[in-house]
């Protein structure tokens, strides 16, 4: 049975360095016969995609298909790791103490190379850092939460809740980052609070990976960002129509936004804009560095509640008497 195993692995490396390579070749290379190279491909056949080019063309893989770069998982590169000690090596062809090496290496290799991908892509990406903060005293917790979200791993964190100012530990299945304002949002289920949040990442404290890996299942992130202006997310839904004058309508049709809104060119050269949303503290703070610029029509609620606001800012500004 080692043997054949032996013998299949070299099959494929034999396909895989040879396009095109025939079954008499692969007779010779594999110290066999013909017929049984045909058993052997039918074996392979069910695992990987082995194409017969015709009649005297040999064979080779389908599309992109390769046995490298080695994609192991981390369970089964412990698996491939304690194959000496479950096999019985003396057994086994002269070669296989120096192949097994050269798999083992060529896997820890390529694993310390995406390791480094990460870490300068993460070194790349500019953080802001909170206020309350010294700057540079804190590690950057972009590595292993990218790291995690490729590998699909369990993360254990400690977390800063601001609204109760309390830190909590819990693990969490990270599914995406999403860049919003200056700064990273994490979108994973969270196991203490048994659904999907969204995360702050300079709230994090430490982020340790885990040996725990997890299936993202249904989870749908356009679904879950639906009407969703940046971050907040709220159940009510809200359509806006607003304003804008000619001044600054270019600028807002070139505005990346998250949402697609309903844009309506004006006579004056203005612009009409319309979106739904979840939640409006976002929209309206965004529609406040706009001024005069910007005038919200409806909900009429909220031509109200800024009116009410604008005198009150009004207040800190009045002239000494």
């Amino acid at each position: 049975m080692t043997e054949k195993l032996i013998r299949l692995l070299r099959i494929l490396q034999a396909i895989q360095a040879n396009p095109g390579i025939s079954a008499k070749e692969l007779a010779l290379k594999c110290g066999t016969t013909v017929r049984t190279i045909y058993r052997d491909l039918r074996i392979l056949d069910r695992v990987a995609p082995i194409m017969n080019e015709g009649y005297g063309k040999g064979y080779r893989f389908i599309g992109e298909f390769s046995m490298y770069p080695l994609d192991f998982t981390e369970q089964e590169a412990m698996v491939f790791s304690m194959l000496p000690s479950v096999v019985d090596t003396s057994q086994l062809p002269a070669e296989f103490d120096s192949a097994f090496d050269k798999v083992m290496t060529a896997h820890t290799k390529m694993k310390s190379r995406n390791s480094d991908i990460v870490e300068n892509i993460a070194g790349i990406i500019r953080m802001g850092t909170p206020a309350y903060r010294e700057e540079g005293k804190y590690p950057n917790l972009l590595i292993p939460v990218i790291e995690a979200i490729l590998d699909q791993q369990t993360i254990r964190t400690e977390y800063h809740t601001l609204t109760k100012n309390e830190i909590t530990v819990r693990d969490i299945d990270p599914y995406f980052l999403i860049p919003r304002d200056q700064r990273f949002y994490l979108i994973g289920y969270c196991h203490l609070l048994k659904k999907v949040r969204l995360f702050r990442i300079s709230r994090f404290l430490d982020v340790v990976r885990t040996n725990t890996h997890f299936v993202m299942g249904d989870f749908n992130i356009t679904q879950f960002m639906k009407n969703t202006w940046s971050i907040d997310r709220g159940d009510k839904l809200i359509h806006f129509k607003v304003r804008f004058t000619e001044k600054v309508a270019p600028y807002i049709k070139e505005e990346e936004m998250f949402v697609r809104p309903r844009m309506t060119d004006l006579p004056n050269g203005g612009l009409l804009f319309e979106v739904t949303l979840n939640s409006s503290r976002e929209f309206l703070k965004w529609l406040y560095q706009f001024g005069p610029e910007a005038e919200v029509l409806e909900p009429r609620e909220y031509r109200k509640e800024i009116r009410k606001q604008l005198i009150e800012w009004m207040k800190h500004y009045e002239e000494d008497q």
